[in-house]
């Protein structure tokens, strides 16, 4: 579902420029417009030529709250340790609009916590969620096994959209078949895009930038 490239940042920094400590300011004078916070999948380690580490340093650039952290044993990882993390950074993020963007595992691991009731969920404004990898799969490989989302009675909020490759090998039954339908979630299926890592090209992606800074902008496959 990932890679296994070189790091990126140090566990638990941001991406580019962003101030220390998992991204998070101290005494600034004003909270940004919007703040990000980007998570990975299963087995990455946030390589340069992912695309949301290309995201991350973009949204960066231009002077956007982005949060950006290396979540624990990635090759390996515990479920509900993730949730932690996850409702730690959350309560940290600042900004008239609270974004999240999640890729693979990540998508899976948002659900769990909108199921849930994770504080800190609720408060967020809009949720991508990039190619969550079905029951089937996960249940079949031991590391992220823990992961299965079984329950689907649960509400995901309006502002969720769902994007995923209409040839998936992790999501083989479809993300509209798994996720979009029984959770009423907005769901965009692109032609031959895969899982939408690295494998699949999907470094620079500038529709999902376009999306961060205006949500009605379509997202579409990466050009060339």
């Amino acid at each position: 579902m990932s890679t296994h490239d070189t790091d990126g940042p140090a566990n638990g920094s941001p991406a580019h420029g962003s101030p220390a400590d998992d991204g998070l300011a101290n005494d600034e004078p004003a909270p940004p417009a919007r703040s990000f916070l980007i998570l990975h999948g299963w087995q990455n380690h946030r390589p340069p030529g992912h695309w949301q580490h290309w995201l991350a340093g973009r949204l960066a650039e231009l002077g956007q709250h982005v949060v950006y952290p290396q979540l624990p044993d990635p090759d390996d990882p515990d479920l509900e340790v993730w949730l932690a993390e996850l409702a730690r950074h959350l309560d940290a993020l600042r900004g008239s609009e609270r974004v999240v963007v999640a890729h693979s595992l990540s998508a899976v691991l948002w659900l769990h916590a909108v199921a849930r009731g994770l504080p800190g969920a609720a408060g967020v404004d809009r949720v991508l969620l990039v190619a969550p990898p079905s029951a089937s799969v996960l249940a079949d490989l031991p590391e992220i096994s823990g992961f299965t989302l079984r329950e689907r009675d649960f509400t995901v909020p309006g502002s969720t959209r769902l994007v995923a490759g209409d040839d998936d090998p992790y999501c083989p039954e479809g993300a509209g078949t798994v996720y979009g339908d029984p959770l009423g979630v907005r769901t965009q299926v692109l032609s031959g895009a895969g899982h939408l890592g690295m494998d699949a090209g999907y470094g620079p992606w500038p529709a999902v930038l376009d999306w961060c800074l205006d949500e009605t902008a379509p997202i579409t496959v990466r050009a060339g």
